[in-house]
């Protein structure tokens, strides 16, 4: 039994089965966007730790500024003594938010817990207890994000009932069929049949959804879903989570719709690594929570800010949003000549900036997805040393999230290592 399998053994007897891992990969150190394990044993990433390490591993920058920050204080609690990196922080966010209305923010720890405060500042703001979400959507593991995920396995079996007033629609994807017009019409429905549109405090939607499949909402949709919503008072939420800090190309996946969002949730990539979510809103939405109704204990993490400041310095001065669509770039060329000599397993490539997806079928139909060469081509992606991810409603979709900061040539390599995996298995 080597190194990995003994920590696997020794985990799956005190770690709750609830909280797996995807491969018996123990990290020793990683640097930029490949990890070695505990055997010496090197891997390139194509997870980034599901979109968090935008900047790569252990960026030497953000490395300094946290061992600086570490110094001097760890913890205070900024809801009790607070400290400028925070406030810092905030500045650079509400200026870089799209629009023009005047911004405020708040920081808590999680993207999870972030949706939880978005939705309590929307329904403090309105008045209002009816959320509508997306299938496909997801927005987190606790209980109320949870019900407005719009995927049960394995986020939501087992676990219900969930929180009353969440309604879903059909997120518009062309590939499966689903229109702009056929999304906007079961809202239209939605409003006649189920809760009236002054009884709703906020919709939910992700620009590209991540969890679901890497799907992206057509820009008219998203224009659409803000007229609808500035008719009826409605708060429009922007899911930013997976997609900000330069992963699609801009800093913001929002901005290629060219709308302004009521209220943006984002958390993952802000911190290289440290944990760190917000709530990014037009100010007099914000200000609507009562004081001490929104916050946390670690809320502000000190490191998690210095980091953060950091993380926007590398993203201006590194080029990361050109340096994503040159990713992008690269990866679809690829992916799209694998799709073209398997064109019956790999029905579609796509992609929006760095946010890369290959989804996989049986006979180029898109109705019979084959989620068993998704699995295995992850499991066989470790054992050829490429780390990769799935994702989908139906499980039948690669996710390529390399860190943004990746050299193009050890990209090329990791593809390279891709290509041996679908020879041996299809």
């Amino acid at each position: 039994m080597n190194k990995n399998q003994q920590l696997q053994k020794r985990k799956d007897a005190v770690f709750a089965r609830g909280m797996g891992n995807m491969a018996a990969v123990y990290v020793d150190h990683a640097k930029n966007n490949e990890v070695w394990d505990v055997e010496g044993r090197r891997y390139i990433d194509f997870a980034a730790g599901i979109a968090v390490v935008n900047t790569g591993h252990s960026h030497p920058r953000i490395q300094a500024a946290v061992a600086e920050q570490l110094s001097r204080f760890s913890h205070t609690c900024a809801m009790v003594t607070p400290y400028e990196s925070a406030v810092e922080l905030a500045e650079k966010l509400v200026a870089l938010v799209p629009g023009e209305t005047p911004k405020k923010a708040i920081f808590v720890t999680t993207g999870a817990e972030a949706v939880e405060n978005a939705v309590k500042i929307a329904r403090a703001h309105t008045r209002r207890s009816g959320v509508i979400a997306f299938n496909g959507g997801f927005h987190g593991r606790t209980n109320m994000t949870m019900g407005l995920t719009g995927k049960v396995a394995p986020y939501k079996a087992g676990f219900g009932p969930f929180p009353g007033e969440i309604y879903h629609l059909p997120y518009p994807n062309a590939y499966h069929g689903v229109t702009t017009e056929q999304s906007l019409k079961a809202l239209d429905e939605l409003f006649h049949c189920d809760i009236e549109p002054g009884r709703v405090a906020a919709l939910i939607i992700e620009p590209v959804q991540g969890e679901g499949g890497f799907y992206q909402a057509p820009a008219v949709f998203l224009q659409q879903l803000r007229t609808i919503c500035d008719q009826h008072g409605i708060v429009l939420i922007c899911d930013e989570i997976q997609t900000g800090f330069a992963r699609t190309g801009k800093m913001f996946a929002t901005e290629y719709s060219g709308i302004e969002p009521d209220l943006m949730t984002m958390a993952k990539g802000i911190a290289g690594g440290f944990p760190l979510s917000a709530v990014v809103g037009k100010a007099d939405i914000m200000d609507a929570a009562n004081p001490g109704g929104l916050g946390g204990t670690y809320a502000a993490f000190p490191l998690a800010c210095a980091a953060g400041l950091e993380v926007l310095s590398i993203i201006e001065e590194e080029q990361l949003c050109n340096k994503a669509l040159a990713l992008g770039e690269l990866m679809h060329k690829r992916l799209s000549e694998l799709q073209a000599k398997y064109p019956h397993q790999i029905g579609q490539v796509r992609n929006l900036g760095a946010m890369v997806a290959m989804e996989l079928v049986h006979n180029g139909d898109v109705e019979q997805p084959n989620a068993e060469l998704t699995k295995a081509i992850v499991s066989k992606g470790i054992e050829k040393g490429v780390i990769l991810l799935s994702c989908g409603v139906r499980g039948n979709v690669i996710r390529f999230l390399p860190p943004l900061t990746s050299p193009l040539e050890v990209v090329d390599e990791g593809l390279d290592l891709l290509e041996q995996v679908l020879a041996e298995l299809i």
